[in-house]
C-alpha cells in the first residue's frame, strides 16, 4: 500500500483481512433485513444456503481487488479512480456469484442475501477507503505520519536519489538531514542520528563507497535505526532487487520472476480447481477421443513425452496420440522431405504425414491438449505458461537467454497461443511473447489469456 517493505505489506495483509471482515459483515446484516421482508418462501434457508458462496467471496474478493490496484497508493488516488477499480472488482466477482446462483438454484430468499450482501459490501469498501484516505491526509498533514528520514551519500548521488523517487514514496517521509559519505564523518552522522531522532536512513550509493558505507551502517546499527541501501550501482534490465540473508550473510538478491505472494497460491489454487472442474465437464471429449484413437490407429490412446518443465526439470506431458506409433522415430525423415515450417530448434509442420486422419479432428478441436490436464493436477503445469517443450528440441537451443522462458512453471495456453496459436513461425517471436508474459505477469493477466482461449479453441483458429 504504502511502499515495498515488509512492514508495508503487512499493512496491506491487515488492511485485506479487515476488508474481508467487512464482506461477511455486510452479507450478515443482508440475512437479518432479509427477515424483515414479506412474502419470502418459508423453506427459504436464507443465510444458510450462502455460506458456502462466503467462503469463496470473502477471501478471492480482496485479491480481485489488489489486482485492479485498489490498494495502491490510497493517499493521492482519486475518488473516481477508486470507484473504478471497486467496480471491475464487484464485476468479476459478481459473474462468479451469478454463475453460481444459476448452477445451483439457488432460493429467492438466498438471491436477495447476495444481492443485498454484494451491494452493502461494495458500499462498506468505498467508505473504508474513503475514510483511510481522510485519516492518512489529517495525519500527513499533521506529521504524525511521517518517518523522519536521513538521506546519505555523495551530495550528487542525493540529489539524484530524491529527484527519481515517486511522490507516492516520499508523501511519507519527512526528510530532517542530509550525509556526505565521501567525508568520512561518521562522528557527524552519529551526532545528527542523535540530534533529529531519526527513524530511517536511506544510503543513495551510485557511486559505490563501500568501506564509508560499511561503517555508516554500523553506527546506525548501534543506535537501532532503521538502514536501507540503494543498490542502484548494479544495473539491471529485468530482475528486482530483494534483500535476505544465507547462512547468516546478508544478501541481495535480484528475481527475475514472480514473487511469492497471494495471486501466487491464488494461480495455484485456480489451475488445481479449474484442472478438476474442466476434467469432469469435458468426459464426453475424453471417451470421444479414446474410442475413436483405439479405432482410427493402433496402439495406446495416450501418448507421453519428455518436456522440459520449470528450471528445466524434465516431466512426462499427458496427450491424446494423434500420431503413429513410430512417429518420433520418423522425424528426422520427415524433417528433410517435408522441412520445418518454424525457425530454430521447435518443429511444426501444418500437413504432418504423421498424423492419423481422426487425430487431425482432434487437433483442429485441441481435443488432444485435454489430458495435460492431469499434469497440471500433479503439479507439473499450470492453466496459463509458456509451452513446454520436448526435451530433445530445448538442448538445441542457440541462445542461453531462450531459457528464462523456462522460469517459471509450463502451462496449457499462454499468449501466443491466446492469440495466433499456431501462426507464429519465428521461434524469437514466440519467445518474445512468452518472456513478455514472464515480465508482465498478474492473475488477471491469466484470466485474460484464459478468455482469450476459449474462443480460440472454439473456432479453431490457427490450430494445426
Amino acid at each position: 500500500m504504502l511502499g515495498s517493505s515488509k512492514k508495508e505489506q503487512f499493512s496491506l495483509q491487515v488492511l485485506q483481512v479487515f476488508d474481508a471482515m467487512l464482506i461477511w459483515l455486510a452479507f450478515y446484516v443482508a440475512s437479518l433485513f432479509r427477515n424483515f421482508v414479506k412474502d419470502v418462501d418459508a423453506d427459504d434457508y436464507g443465510m444458510g444456503a450462502v455460506v458456502w458462496l462466503l467462503y469463496i467471496l470473502v477471501p478471492f474478493t480482496p485479491l480481485v481487488l489488489e489486482l485492479f490496484g485498489f490498494y495502491r497508493n490510497p493517499m493521492r488516488k482519486t475518488v473516481a479512480r477508486a470507484l473504478a477499480q471497486l467496480l471491475k472488482s464487484v464485476v468479476i466477482m459478481g459473474s462468479v456469484v451469478g454463475g453460481c446462483i444459476i448452477l445451483f438454484n439457488l432460493p429467492p430468499g438466498s438471491r436477495l442475501i447476495i444481492v443485498i450482501g454484494m451491494g452493502l459490501a461494495s458500499v462498506c469498501l468505498f467508505f473504508r477507503f474513503w475514510f483511510l484516505q481522510i485519516y492518512l491526509r489529517k495525519r500527513i498533514r499533521e506529521g504524525a505520519n511521517k518517518e523522519r528520514v536521513l538521506i546519505a551519500g555523495t551530495n550528487v548521488d542525493i540529489k539524484k536519489f530524491l529527484g527519481e523517487m515517486p511522490h507516492s514514496v516520499t508523501d511519507y517521509w519527512e526528510v530532517v538531514g542530509e550525509h556526505d559519505l565521501a567525508s568520512g564523518d561518521m562522528e557527524g552522522l552519529e551526532k545528527k542520528l542523535t540530534d533529529e531522532s531519526i527513524h530511517r536512513v536511506l544510503f543513495a550509493a551510485h557511486n559505490a563507497i563501500f568501506k564509508e558505507i560499511s561503517e555508516a551502517v554500523e553506527v546506525c546499527e548501534a543506535h537501532g535505526v532503521e538502514v536501507w541501501v540503494s543498490a542502484s550501482f548494479i544495473r539491471t534490465q529485468i530482475s528486482r532487487p530483494a534483500f535476505d540473508t544465507l547462512g547468516g550473510n546478508p544478501m541481495l538478491v535480484f528475481k527475475s520472476t514472480p514473487e511469492l505472494s497471494w495471486s501466487l497460491l491464488a494461480k495455484a489454487f485456480i489451475d488445481r480447481v479449474g484442472a478438476l472442474i474442466i476434467i469432469l465437464m469435458t468426459l464426453p471429449f475424453w471417451i470421444f477421443a479414446y474410442i475413436g484413437i483405439k479405432v482410427a490407429s493402433p496402439g495406446p490412446a495416450f501418448f507421453k513425452q519428455d518436456r522440459a518443465g520449470k528450471y528445466g526439470k524434465s516431466f512426462k506431458m499427458w496427450k491424446f496420440r494423434t500420431m503413429i506409433m513410430d512417429a518420433e522415430a520418423k522425424l528426422a525423415e520427415v524433417k528433410a522431405q517435408q522441412g520445418n515450417e518454424m525457425d530454430g530448434p521447435v518443429f511444426k509442420l501444418e500437413d504432418d504425414p504423421r498424423v492419423f486422419k481422426f487425430a487431425k479432428l482432434l487437433r483442429k478441436l485441441s481435443i488432444d491438449e485435454l489430458p495435460q490436464l492431469i499434469n497440471v493436477l500433479l503439479g507439473d503445469m499450470s492453466l496459463v505458461g509458456p509451452r513446454p517443450l520436448p526435451v530433445y528440441e530445448v538442448v538445441e537451443f542457440e541462445k542461453s537467454t531462450y531459457r528464462r522462458r523456462m522460469s517459471v512453471k509450463p502451462g496449457i495456453t499462454c499468449t501466443w497461443q491466446a492469440g495466433g496459436r499456431n501462426s507464429i513461425t519465428n521461434f524469437d517471436d514466440w519467445i518474445a511473447l512468452d518472456l513478455e508474459y514472464i515480465d508482465n505477469w498478474s492473475l488477471w493477466y491469466d484470466i485474460k489469456i484464459l478468455l482469450k482461449t476459449v474462443p480460440a479453441v472454439l473456432f479453431g483458429s490457427g490450430a494445426k
